[in-house]
């Protein structure tokens, strides 16, 4: 364990140095920042109000890092993949990249082919620098606040619009995630997405496909060649994407091209409830993750397209070397009105919750 802090310890520091010359168009200094809490403990940076790691014992009390990523910032700034980033305005895919909204035709930056995916490359969510508006390391839950002023016009979205990250430590290990926005003036799409590699075997100890998984999802978003929703939504069952019962995410995965990118319509009323939406666990590590939302929707992702990517102490990741969980409105939501809304407006602010709560099991349990 002594080894492995020292490891971290020189990750951060490595970080640190990385950034004291990195200073945004507006001469906003990019930071490491960390929350510890008992025997967990996390860095972000506010580029892009990323997690750069979390560390979590497993069932023997070995710490490890359950979260990809990279040793620099720099590295994150160079990063396609939006690895542990908030992605937005408006995460995942927007078909044709355009929009009707209250008799106005909104034309956007396609930069997934004809469509746009998580945003443009230029001020992406992921891909800006976020204020730090507070940030406290001390008492029983250590939290730190990233907001983000997203501009009228900016990736081809209307209007001014003020949106809030918080990140905090709270109960028995346990990571809070909270995403605000306010429309300033008039309606806008608003979808936010924490866009987490998870491997909570350790972000090195290969790929997720024995990981058990539960997804309290009992339909689904069918999806045409372009991953554009066609606007069912589809019963799990006799498909590939049933995890209703829990089991090994490579149980079925060869039935798919490259492997899971699909969004659930999670079971129960979203909106300020929390409700179940993952479980997660690692045989080997014993390491179990529970997910709770108060989205609609969540984007099952399992990296299928990591290819010979540098990572954190040099590890190189792969394929299949993380699930992504990424709870959010529904794709395309904006050109499907049988699909829950994701427009916000003045009087409507936008608020997304995620909890997700960490434990341990024996492999008899």
């Amino acid at each position: 364990m002594a080894s492995h802090s020292i490891a971290v310890l020189l990750c951060v520091t490595i970080l640190a140095a990385s950034v004291s010359a990195s200073v945004s168009a507006t001469n906003r200094k990019v930071g490491i920042y960390e929350l510890k809490r008992d025997d967990i403990s996390a860095n972000f940076t506010n580029w892009g109000a990323t997690i750069i790691s979390l560390l979590l014992p497993d069932r023997h009390g070995k710490l490890a890092d359950v979260v990809l990523g990279y040793d620099s910032v720099k590295d994150y700034m160079n990063d396609t993949s939006y690895v542990g980033s908030i992605v937005g305005r408006v995460a995942n895919r927007i078909g044709d990249a355009q929009f009707k909204l209250n008799g106005t035709l909104y034309k956007l930056v396609a930069n997934e082919e004809k469509n746009m995916l998580h945003g443009m490359w230029q001020n992406r969510f992921s891909n800006v620098v976020w204020k730090v508006k507070r940030h406290h390391n001390k008492g029983p839950s250590p939290y730190i606040i990233f907001t983000y002023r997203s501009f009228d016009g900016e990736q081809g979205f209307p209007v001014d619009l003020l949106v809030t990250v918080t990140y905090s430590l709270i109960g028995d290990k346990q990571l809070s995630v909270s995403m605000k926005a306010i429309a300033l003036n008039k309606p806008t799409p608003v979808s936010l997405a924490q866009h987490i590699y998870w491997n909570i075997g350790g972000h090195n100890s290969g790929d997720i496909l024995s990981n058990e998984i539960l997804i309290f999802g009992s339909h689904f978003t069918p999806v045409d060649s372009y991953h554009i929703p066609t606007g069912e939504i589809a019963s799990v069952k006799g498909t590939p994407y049933d995890f209703l019962k829990p089991h090994a995410v490579g149980r079925k995965i060869h039935m798919l091209d490259h492997g899971y990118d699909i969004n659930y319509a999670l079971d129960g009323d979203s909106g300020v409830k929390l409700m179940p939406a993952a479980l997660v666990y690692d045989k080997k590590s014993g390491r179990v993750l529970q997910l709770w939302t108060n989205a609609p929707g969540m984007q099952f992702y399992t990296s299928n397209f990591l290819k010979d990517v540098k990572g954190k102490g040099g590890f190189v990741y792969q394929p299949h070397a993380a699930l992504c969980l990424e709870t959010q409105g529904f794709p395309d939501a904006v050109n499907h009105p049988k699909f829950p809304s994701t427009i916000v407006s003045p009087g409507k602010p936008y608020s997304h919750q995620m909890l997700f709560k960490f434990s341990t099991k024996s492999p008899s349990a």
